[in-house]
């Protein structure tokens, strides 16, 4: 008989901890937290002793959608990397792991600057931007053959996928979508899953067609998926006339329908960009997320302060009333959420 498969052991990300933990994480208090789980801001879990639980993740993203200026969540991600966030020291590490075709280690750089709080645009336009571009150069000039900028990419690209899919399982209802792709014959995928990833990061329901997709696609998706903002990561073009023609064609739908679209991407000339029409245009992310903030605001900050008292309480009482959700000093208890 085969012995039975390991348990895989949680990431850091997807750890369970306690409402302490996380007021201490977060700079507010353990009555703050709970009335954030209450008012359905934050999941939470029930121990079979009662206790509320709660996802790393799920922490993380409060932070990124809301403004918390003390929280530090730090002490939320003991198994993750030291990343220091500054986007210099991140890509130079990126580059050094770059080197060696390291993906485990591209993996940790890029999931570590992300779980501990590097903002993602920056993470787009400051750090794999120019370390992607740098890898093309390697090849260029003979220091990487193509196996080891295929394996820099695909480890990357892992990375990203991994935010995404953790991002897209925490999603809401009420989401706006944002659909896009790479045109046909486009065929550089990394673009565009960054601008879907970094989509949802900012509170969107993204949908990435990813490359080589023909316009005819772009318009089924807006009758399909009836997206609020559709955009276009041009990375190489094929035929710039023809591209035009069928672009004019699909803005020209997208206008009737009433969606915004968001064009960009190393890809896209002056020569030819100055001839479309569009929404939004951006030479990285940051000017795209500001767009597209503009249209789905994110969550402000939730209220802080003592949920209101239950029937049961004593409403003459103004004691502080213990933690009842505060654990002994035993291991919390984790379990693998995705």
């Amino acid at each position: 008989m085969a012995p039975p498969p390991e348990a895989t052991e949680p990431s850091p990300e997807d750890r369970y901890v306690s409402t302490a933990q996380v007021a201490k994480a977060l700079g507010v208090s353990v009555t703050t937290v709970k009335r954030w789980v209450d008012e359905k801001i934050l999941p939470a879990h029930k121990t079979v002793g009662g206790h509320r639980k709660l996802v790393v993740a799920d922490v993380i993203r409060l932070v990124r959608e809301t403004n918390l200026p003390h929280a530090d969540l730090s002490g939320l991600l003991p198994k993750s990397p030291k990343t220091d966030l500054d986007p210099a020291s991140v890509l130079e590490q990126l580059n050094e792991a770059f080197l060696t075709a390291d993906a485990e280690s591209i993996r940790t750089i890029v999931l570590g600057a992300y779980f501990q709080g590097c903002p993602v645009e920056v993470l787009a336009d400051r750090v794999l931007s120019p370390a992607m571009v740098r890898v093309g150069q390697l090849w260029q000039n003979g220091t990487i053959d193509v196996m080891h900028e295929h394996r820099i990419t695909q480890a990357v690209l892992t990375a990203i996928h991994e935010m995404k899919s953790r991002l897209r399982n925490r999603i809401s209802q009420d989401r706006p979508v944002a659909v896009g792709g790479a045109p046909e014959y486009d065929h550089y995928f990394l673009s565009t899953a960054l601008v879907g990833m970094s989509l949802l990061d900012a509170g969107w329901d993204a949908i990435d067609l990813g490359p080589h997709t023909p316009f005819s696609a772009f318009r089924n998706a807006l009758d399909e998926l009836r997206p609020r903002l559709m955009w276009l990561s041009v990375s190489h073009l094929q035929d710039a006339d023809q591209f035009l023609s069928e672009y004019r064609e699909f803005y020209k739908y997208a206008e009737s329908q009433g969606v915004f679209v968001a064009v960009g991407g190393r890809g896209l000339p002056d020569s030819v960009r100055t001839k479309m029409l569009y929404t939004t245009y951006g030479d990285g992310l940051s000017q795209l997320l500001s767009f597209a903030r503009q249209i789905h605001r994110p969550p402000t900050r939730p209220k802080r302060g003592r949920p209101p008292l239950a029937p049961a309480d004593d409403p003459s009482s103004s004691a502080v009333k213990p933690d009842t959700d505060s654990e002994p000093d035993s291991p919390d208890p984790e379990a693998p959420t995705l």
